[in-house]
């Protein structure tokens, strides 16, 4: 081999191809930071269904003592825990559907018209959702005393209404303002009272941002604890017994039925989601 051979420079198409550094990009630190936030929310949940199925030999389900299902047959076993949860639900249920109808009112109003007091009325929606819990229910507490009204059922479901409503507004005002209002302006040139217009025409447009209103209304109403401790009295809920069985320690029934719940939200928003597409479709 000669000289001029081996000097021969190598030329950029025969010399190996360097191998790109990876760099971690702006979306790759937002994958990442996602995933991080889903997995530390998701923690509880999972810590909550796994002890749903723990095979404590006592009362209380503190250690992990191995796989069973027999909690799910015993649900109801405990008289007060069940009381309460069912008083939870019905509080839920009637504070979730009047806020619904309020606040769909309110924000049908918000997101439609413009009048006088409407910018206060902004002001107050946003501010009864900003304000601190510990505040709102020292103050229903002051209003209830000084209207001499017992604590009970009714002022629980008072103040759960009462914080419940500017969520739903707030929701419902969002969906109207991208609402197409030539839709409304053609059923109104095809005869329609503009009070069947909105039913007929408007309110199954806005019936998805009502719906998610009523879902947010009864889960802010069943998982409450500081304003319903100021109002409740003597009545206890579901987060109120649990509240006070936590000083000794809660049984597996609480697990199981906060299994139950989380498990009838999560089908229900799969539901809701598949019919809106299905909608979509269509």
């Amino acid at each position: 081999m000669s000289q001029s051979t081996l000097e021969r420079p190598v030329s950029a198409e025969t010399a190996p191809a360097a191998r790109p550094r990876r760099r971690i990009t702006g979306n790759g630190l937002l994958f990442v930071y996602t995933w991080l936030v889903i997995i530390w929310l998701i923690v509880p949940i999972v810590v909550m269904i796994l002890f749903s199925f723990n095979d404590t030999k006592g009362r209380y389900n503190q250690t992990w003592e191995g796989w069973t299902f027999k909690w799910y047959g015993k649900i109801f076993e405990i008289e007060d825990l069940t009381k309460a949860l069912w008083t939870s639900l019905a509080i839920a249920v009637i504070s979730s559907i009047v806020s619904a109808a309020l606040g769909t009112g309110i924000g049908y109003a918000l997101g439609r018209y413009r009048f006088r007091g409407s910018g206060t009325l902004n002001i107050v929606m946003f501010s009864t959702i900003s304000s601190p819990e510990l505040i709102m229910g020292a103050s229903l507490l002051s209003l209830f005393v000084s209207a001499n009204l017992g604590l009970g059922y009714a002022t629980i479901t008072i103040a759960h209404i009462m914080f419940s409503i500017s969520f739903v507004a707030a929701i419902v005002r969002a969906r109207v303002v991208t609402l197409d209002r030539s839709i409304e302006e053609a059923a109104a040139d095809l005869g329609a009272t503009p009070w069947t217009a909105f039913w007929k025409v408007t309110f199954p447009i806005i019936l998805p941002a009502v719906f998610s209103g009523l879902l947010l209304a009864f889960a802010l109403s069943i998982d409450d604890f500081v304003v319903t401790n100021f109002t409740a009295g003597s009545v206890v809920t579901f987060p109120l017994w649990i509240w006070g069985s936590t000083r000794v320690g809660l049984p597996p029934q609480v697990n199981v039925m906060g299994t139950l719940i989380f498990a009838a939200g999560v089908l229900i928003a799969v539901v809701t989601n598949i019919r809106s597409r299905q909608g979509k479709r269509d």
